[in-house]
């Protein structure tokens, strides 16, 4: 009789185990679809790919329409935006893939870290200081500047070593670094970070009717926005 009870009690146990497993396995499944589906991909369709388009169309990834379909043009631009930001080329604009161009949603808004922060605020700063008044693509250019020194050998390899080194920027030494930058700053700040380089890969940039060293006028040219020359 006790051994007909603890064979019951056995198969009890068993049959809750493996119930537990399939429904352990089932909400895997589940929560891995919904995450996937969370994702722009080939063949998504909303707000989220418009946005993904816009950004990438001005920064000179994406040449397609902004229609909000995840074609095969958005899917190239996106890769080819990963490829030259370092991350994953799957051509999926995941968490990181969405961060990167500074698009937030539920699941990567807290993927920013405070040195993002203050290396957005600094580099906005900046901009305020030396491009208020320029237009847009300028001030971005300025930024993107501070970006490409980061790069090169020849400067230091932080954004504020950059910024702070002694004589690279006016606004450093007048004080004007301190000024709060407003928003079209901190825009012009976050596209530089998120890959659109106007300047063509300057490191110099000055203004022709006040410039008075003659050695910046030597530097080759990339393009010339508002008062700005920018240079390599």
């Amino acid at each position: 009789m006790f051994k007909k009870i603890a064979k019951k009690r056995n198969i009890v146990a068993i049959s809750l185990i493996a119930l537990s497993l399939i429904l352990f396995l089932l909400y895997s499944i589940f929560v891995r679809n919904e995450q996937v589906e969370a994702l722009s991909k080939y063949g998504s369709r909303g707000s989220e790919v418009t946005q993904i388009q816009t950004k990438l169309k001005r920064w000179g990834y994406y040449n397609g329409n902004i229609d909000g379909i995840y074609g095969t043009q958005t899917l190239n631009a996106v890769k080819y935006f990963q490829r030259k930001n370092g991350l994953a080329v799957d051509g999926i604009a995941g968490p990181k893939t969405l961060a990167a161009m500074g698009i937030f949603n539920s699941s990567n808004s807290s993927s920013g870290s405070s040195s993002n922060s203050s290396n957005l605020n600094l580099i906005a700063r900046l901009v305020y200081g030396e491009a208020r008044g320029e237009p847009y693509t300028g001030q971005v250019a300025v930024a993107a500047v501070v970006l490409n020194r980061v790069k090169s050998s020849s400067f230091p390899n932080t954004i504020s070593g950059v910024i702070y080194q002694s004589g690279a920027f006016d606004v450093v030494r007048d004080g004007q670094i301190n000024l709060a930058p407003n928003q079209t700053a901190k825009n012009a700040a976050q596209d530089a970070l998120n890959g659109w380089d106007p300047s063509y890969g300057a490191i110099y940039y000055f203004n022709p009717k006040t410039a008075t060293n003659k050695w910046i006028w030597s530097r080759p040219v990339t393009v010339t926005i508002g008062n700005h020359r920018f240079c390599k």
